[in-house]
């Protein structure tokens, strides 16, 4: 069952954060502590006993979901464990949801897409860049998925108008 992060598994999730994400994909530890303080941002968990097993990254923005990272410890893997969490997700939200992917470029890649598509996810045709996460690194093409519905341009553009400078803290003109 997905719960909120408690006091003391924050090291559990970026452990996992990092195995999970390379450096491109992922703030610095100090900067993701600090991100806990904003009020639309949580982190969901699903424990067994004192072990966090997966989490998601969620930001709260009313109108929408938006799933910034989601990730199952490495030894958890395969267990079905990221569609039962994602499952009771979106059988919980009754608004819209939207998560980032990499363009189905890779096997990897078109497994996720596949995956999320399982669960009824829509890939969007709309071009997309990840702002960067750290200084000295690139900014990434990256693709939007939506849920329950395919979104229209107008909804993408105010998901990017709001997703900007509220998670990558710049304005959609400063794409790099």
């Amino acid at each position: 069952m997905l719960q909120r992060l408690a006091p003391g598994e924050y090291s559990q999730v970026y452990q996992i954060l990092r195995d999970s994400f390379p450096k491109s994909e992922r703030r610095t530890r100090e900067r993701q502590i600090k991100l806990m303080e904003n009020e639309h941002y949580r982190i969901e968990v699903w424990r067994e006993g004192d072990t966090v097993k997966a989490f998601l990254a969620l930001w709260d923005f009313g109108d929408f979901l938006y799933v910034e990272h989601f990730a199952v410890g490495e030894s958890y893997r395969n267990e079905g464990l990221g569609k039962k969490m994602l499952t009771e997700l979106l059988s919980r939200e009754k608004r819209l949801i939207c998560l980032e992917v990499e363009p189905p470029q890779t096997e990897m890649a078109k497994r996720r897409i596949g995956f999320y598509e399982r669960l009824g996810f829509f890939l969007q045709p709309y071009e997309y860049v990840q702002p960067a996460l750290r200084e000295t690194e690139p900014s990434l093409p990256l693709m939007i998925m939506s849920y329950p519905r395919p979104i229209s341009r107008e909804e993408f553009e105010k998901f990017r108008d709001t997703v900007y400078p509220q998670v990558y803290d710049q304005h959609p003109c400063q794409e790099q």
